[in-house]
């Protein structure tokens, strides 16, 4: 650096920043980082600003940023401090991005992963947070492709829509391997299947699902899961019989039965496990077994 006009050469500029003289012309080249100003030999010379200006641009290529994105940033960044302002910025999602890419290493390290879940996890290291929740935007649209948004049914994808996965900035490595499944999961066209089948039916014309007291099957049937008694059982029929009425009607059971399958699904109950699990909610207790319980007892006792 010149003491007397505070101006490097292009030399002094690679010292200055560790980039390669090649590189600082390249991008000199391209207007990029242009010189302030000549010497009387004709030699680009470059301000302090420069300095900063070469900073942010190894920053953002970094990032994955191509150079012609990088010269629409840099055109409106002119002094000093808006270039410093800008370069923070660019080092937060720097930041949040080798986060993340921290986090899936420690995953990978911890379950030994195969080619293909590298493959799948180094994916979702590289994407956006809007990019992963384009994963479940994406899923919600195409399942419920055509359905009226007000029938009953509307409501699952309205709650599928609205709960985002939305991983924090240093996710865990269990948050991580929840992303994983769930991208997994709503990417398997038989869960997509499954879950419109659902919406479907919710949406369907004619006599609405009866609504019961869940509290007694999952207090009933669960606890009968749990003590290992078998739903066919003379055990399980006197269970049952504390849910509904022993003068239930073999009809009404059927139907009942039914019904609850209809709606009864363990890959949905794990979709919304995920979506908590990528938003660090805490584990809710799991219900559904203690529905097949039920349903296989109601089949059971006619």
């Amino acid at each position: 650096m010149d003491d007397r006009t505070g101006l490097f050469t292009i030399g002094q500029l690679a010292r200055r920043t560790a980039l390669p003289v090649r590189t600082i012309r390249f991008w000199s080249d391209l207007g990029i980082v242009p010189p302030t100003c000549r010497s009387a030999g004709g030699y680009r010379l470059y301000d302090v600003a420069a300095v900063a200006r070469l900073d942010l641009v190894r920053t953002l290529r970094e990032l994955g940023l191509d150079l012609e994105t990088v010269r629409r940033i840099l055109r409106v960044q002119g002094t000093v401090a808006e270039i410093a302002g800008a370069h923070a910025d660019a080092l937060d999602a720097e930041i949040r991005v080798l986060q993340l890419r921290r986090a899936v290493l420690r995953s990978v390290a911890r379950r030994g992963s195969t080619t293909e879940e590298m493959r799948l996890m180094h994916r979702l290291a590289r994407m956006s947070a809007q990019e992963r929740q384009r994963v479940i935007d994406d899923f919600v649209d195409q399942t419920f492709a055509g359905l009226d948004p007000d029938t009953p049914g509307a409501h699952i994808a309205r709650m599928m829509r609205q709960m985002p996965a939305e991983l924090p900035d240093d996710p865990s490595a269990e948050q991580v391997d929840a992303w994983m499944e769930l991208a997994e999961l709503v990417a398997d066209e038989s869960f997509r299947q499954r879950v419109r089948q659902m919406a479907v039916a919710g949406a369907e014309p004619g006599e609405q699902p009866q609504h019961y007291d869940h509290g007694p099957i999952l207090e009933h049937a669960g606890g009968a899961l749990a003590a290992g008694v078998a739903p066919e059982s003379a055990e399980g029929g006197a269970v049952l019989h504390r849910i509904i009425g022993a003068d239930t009607p073999a009809g009404e059971r059927l139907r009942l039965a039914d019904e609850l399958e209809m709606f009864t699904d363990r890959r949905v109950e794990r979709y919304w496990q995920l979506i908590g699990a990528v938003n660090g909610l805490p584990p809710f207790p799991p219900s559904v077994a203690a529905f097949e319980w039920f349903i296989a007892a109601l089949r059971a006792h006619r």
